[in-house]
């Protein structure tokens, strides 16, 4: 036999609420939300000239998104079959963590506008050639 507890607790007398100062109440009033976050994608691409590590190999290895919130999603293409998924608050965040400290991958990023950004130890011919394609 189940029984339930229909004890409910004291009443309280309004006299025994404090009222909350007006600009507290007004601080604990329900804001109107924006009713989307910001919206638009840029895909991109990472090549590897060289592996260092000899664990992705080389060519193209990841592929990703940077959101219109800054954020930047990279899905790692090894190990097969499926890779791996990393979010990241930012490009910035994700090169700092996985291109900057391995100069002698030469890494290159290709967005799908067609601007590349280039990393690492690239030779001096190749760095005339990206500064006469900038041009």
């Amino acid at each position: 036999m189940v029984t339930k507890n229909t004890q409910m607790p004291p009443k309280l007398r309004e006299e025994e609420v404090p009222e909350p100062p007006e600009e507290a109440a007004a601080a604990l009033k329900p804001k109107t939300l924006p009713r989307l976050a910001p919206e638009g994608i840029r895909t991109f691409t990472v090549a590897r000239q060289y592996d260092e590590t000899g664990i992705s190999g080389e060519g193209v290895v990841i592929e990703g998104v940077t959101l219109a919130t800054g954020q930047c999603v990279v899905h790692w293409l090894y190990p097969p079959p499926r890779g791996g998924i990393a979010i990241f608050d930012s490009m910035n965040d994700f090169i700092k963590v996985h291109i900057q400290p391995h100069p002698s991958n030469r890494t290159i990023i290709t967005y799908d506008d067609g601007e590349q950004e280039r990393f690492g130890l690239f030779s001096e011919e190749e760095k005339a050639d990206d500064e006469k394609d900038s041009d």
